[in-house]
């Protein structure tokens, strides 16, 4: 049996608690008052730049993670299977693909907002 490896339950209730605190009901959020009439949910906004870098860094961690792990198995180390390597390896090229694939969509919302008549 591999170790280091986190049991699939424990993943699976792990994103459902993440996907709870996401649809959380909004009327648990306070209102805020703007002022001038008008009432906003006092929501904390997340800023881009920090999702996106943190997205970046995460692709980049699972990459240099997955390297590690196939350089480990090729010298050999005892703990390093086969398949760990494998799934590592996977794991890095699929984040790289999606991260790709928003990136791309990013540059295409970009050139139609830049291409809208004034």
């Amino acid at each position: 049996m591999v170790t280091g490896r986190p049991d699939i339950n424990q993943v699976l209730s792990q994103m459902r608690e993440m996907q709870s605190q996401v649809q959380a009901p909004k009327s648990s959020v306070p209102d805020v008052g703007l002022g001038n009439g008008e009432e906003v949910q006092g929501v904390e906004r997340a800023d881009f730049a920090e999702m996106l870098k943190a997205a970046v860094d995460n692709v980049n961690t699972l990459q240099k993670d997955a390297t590690q792990l196939a350089q480990a198995y090729e010298r050999g180390d005892e703990g390093v299977d086969l398949p760990e390597v494998m799934i590592g390896l996977q794991k890095s090229s699929v984040s790289f693909e999606a991260m790709t694939q928003v990136r791309n969509k990013l540059v295409d919302a970009y050139e139609k907002i830049m291409n809208m008549p004034i």
